[in-house]
């Protein structure tokens, strides 16, 4: 924000030279970045926060100055007026979207001669960046500069009806603007019409065809407030920046628009000849300003900054900022001004003391020491998952928590974040991404995104994890519910460093082989894996993980669908585990067993089976079995084709036989295996393949 020396001046008799009121403004938090000469004036570059809206004027940076110097601004006050009764009012401005303009003014100038702004007018502008349009634009720009307000002058003659009504826009509706641009609307966006067509976007810019020209006579003046998150929202999908929508969206003083106005309306009449007519202010339901009760304010600097001030002086600083106080019920409380949406609780009090104080005068202390932070059981196992993982030659990946209305119904979550009975998702008011404004119940669209934008780079052999949270609302109006969840995507082959090929394809087991290993690096024990069917996975290769008979997420192959919709060319895997649950699930703990003293024997078992059982069963089956001498079952392959029938497959699992007391003559183990065997056939019709 550029703020002129001598403007400054004229607002607060400052006895400090420019660089004494640079190094003041910047004592006090307005960071003055650059001084430059211009003329016989010098031009401070102040960089104001978006907090504080108060200070993207000349009134602004002077209140703050005022304060710092304990000096008095000469500002303009308007003369006390009647506005017109709301009766009459009502046939030139009426409000039809009041939740977005709060207050709106209108003041009608007749016979005003358009041309060229004095030379005074022109230096001033010119030294803060702006150029010189006429007389009647130059004025507004300039109140605007000088007390924050902005505001627009129409042609009263191009105004049909020659009335102003405020109200949304209608579908399709257009409208030229002042940049020469034809923009559409939608009916969320609020527009300033006449009684035919929109002629302003309300806090953002004006339209062309009612613009100020050189043969203007009458003239209606707009000041307004329009709500500011009403604005963002307005200026960021119309993709428009203006100096109004800047000062809108970040919070305009309502109670200073009948000055803003007045202060216009005498220059206009004074540099371009005009006669002030009708006034109407329109402000349905006045804003009241917050109240903080505050005991001690000098106790709450101390304790909150370490700064030892007087409370006499610390109540002096706050009224000299406009803060006033009184004593009630035995306690102090403040009132922040109009022009300070900022302060709403007592350490906004402290803030505003300590800067006027003085930052460098704050004493560098350790802080007291209260107590250890708690330890998070989970960190350790979440670390473990990712070594692991990354081991296995994993890539941890980091996506964004929100994504986009389109994958609404694509993916299913885990069962803790589905949507059922009150829960809803999470939707944000804007998003900086373009309708990236869903929080995420999954993480797998992230991690797809990245598996595309790897496949576009050529690379095709992929695999990614990402530990992240995803997020859900159970009752509106309460705090969405957190879920940490491990979502996990591979595609490709698998790759081995010395070699330039691919050794093989990766496969749905290859996905659950990982998710196991991520399982049994933290510790989570009685994971169970049965064939299911999920909206986004394909039938016939998808898998609902368990933990202690519990639900707590899925993998499979991605649907063709949804590969389709990312342009996949190459199967996709994909798998998510609500890690919150998994990892809360009660577990028996380790269980040490001592290094086997006697050798094991292995038997590879080759079943023919259709569609059913799965390969859970046929495992499930084996290590049920109660044979003493069986160590472990595990499945070698699952194939299909070649030799065997449609819809056949062979399954090979593998049983190692071993005993702590003795080495197993084979006798032993053909016995065992037989048992095994019979107990399968008994209960699933299994017989080894021939």
């Amino acid at each position: 924000m550029n703020i002129s020396y001598n403007w400054l001046k004229d607002l607060i008799d400052i006895d400090l030279s420019a660089n004494a009121t640079a190094e003041a403004l910047t004592r006090v938090g307005l960071a003055v970045e650059g001084i430059e000469r211009h003329g016989d004036d010098t031009v401070f570059d102040v960089d104001i926060t978006s907090n504080r809206p108060d200070c993207l004027s000349h009134l602004g940076v002077a209140r703050e100055l005022g304060a710092a110097l304990g000096k008095s601004l000469d500002v303009f006050e308007p003369e006390p007026e009647i506005p017109m009764p709301p009766v009459l009012a009502h046939d030139i401005v009426r409000i039809d979207f009041a939740k977005r303009c709060y207050r709106f003014t209108a003041r009608i100038i007749r016979g005003v001669k358009v041309g060229p702004s004095p030379k005074w007018l022109v230096d001033r502008l010119e030294a803060v960046g702006e150029r010189s349009i006429n007389n009647v634009a130059d004025i507004t720009n300039y109140v605007m500069l000088e007390l924050g307000q902005p505001m627009h002058s129409f042609d009263l003659d191009k105004l049909a009806g020659g009335r102003i009504i405020v109200r949304p826009a209608k579908p399709g509706e257009t409208m030229v603007t002042l940049d020469e641009v034809e923009r559409r609307f939608d009916e969320s966006m609020l527009l300033v019409c006449d009684a035919e067509k929109p002629v302003a976007i309300g806090g953002v810019i004006g339209g062309l065809d009612s613009a100020i020209t050189d043969s203007t006579v009458n003239v209606l003046l707009e000041v307004a407030y329009f709500r500011p998150d009403s604005v963002r929202t307005l200026a960021r999908k119309l993709g428009v920046n203006t100096e109004a929508s800047h000062r809108f969206e970040r919070g305009v003083d309502i109670d200073n628009i009948v000055r803003a106005s007045q202060r216009a309306a005498n220059l206009i009449c004074e540099l371009a000849g005009g006669q002030k007519g009708e006034f109407i202010d329109i402000y349905p339901t006045p804003i009241h300003r917050s109240e903080i009760e505050c005991g001690d304010v000098s106790k709450a600097v101390a304790r909150l900054t370490g700064l030892d001030v007087a409370e006499a002086k610390a109540v002096a600083i706050l009224d000299a900022l406009g803060i006033e106080s009184e004593e009630r019920d035995g306690t102090r409380v403040f009132s922040s001004p109009s022009w300070r949406y900022d302060i709403s609780i007592e350490e906004d009090l402290v803030e505003e003391v300590a800067r006027h104080t003085g930052y460098e005068n704050i004493q560098e202390s350790l802080p007291p020491a209260s107590g250890a932070g708690e330890f998070q059981a989970a960190e350790p196992k979440k670390a473990a998952i990712r070594n692991y993982l990354v081991d296995m030659g994993y890539s941890e990946a980091l996506s964004y928590s929100f994504i986009d209305t389109a994958w609404d119904d694509v993916f299913q979550p885990v069962p803790k974040l589905e949507l059922n009975g009150q829960a809803q998702a999470v939707t944000l008011r804007d998003s900086v991404i373009e309708n990236a404004v869903r929080m995420r119940q999954t993480a797998l669209p992230g991690l797809l995104d990245a598996v595309k934008l790897n496949n576009n780079h050529q690379v095709r052999d992929v695999r990614l994890f990402e530990i992240g949270k995803a997020f859900i609302s159970e009752k509106p109006g309460e705090l969405p519910t957190e879920r940490e969840l491990l979502s996990i995507v591979a595609s490709g082959g698998e790759v081995h460093s010395e070699r330039v090929e691919t050794a093989r394809a990766l496969d749905f087991f290859d996905l659950k082989g990982a998710v196991e290993a991520a399982f049994e690096a933290a510790g989570i024990e009685d994971a169970a894996f049965e064939a299911s069917e999920l909206k986004h996975l394909r039938v016939g290769q998808t898998a609902t993980v368990s933990i202690a008979g519990r639900p707590v997420g899925s993998l499979g192959r991605l649907s063709e669908g949804v590969a389709q919709k990312y342009k996949f060319r190459q199967p996709v895997f994909v798998g998510e585990i609500d890690l919150t649950s998994a990892l809360s699930a009660k577990q028996n703990g380790s269980v040490y067993s001592p290094i086997p003293k006697f050798p094991s024997v292995r038997r590879d078992v080759t079943f023919e089976v259709g569609r059913t059982p799965v390969v859970a069963d046929i495992l499930r089956s084996a290590r049920s079995s109660g044979e003493p001498l069986i160590e472990s079952v595990g499945l070698v392959t699952v194939f299909e084709g070649g030799s065997l029938a449609s819809g056949q497959r062979a399954v090979t699992i593998r049983v190692e036989y071993r005993s702590p007391e003795r080495t197993l003559s084979e006798e032993d183990v053909e016995y065992s295996h037989a048992r095994l065997l019979a107990r399968m056939d008994s209960e699933l019709g299994l017989r080894p393949r021939k």
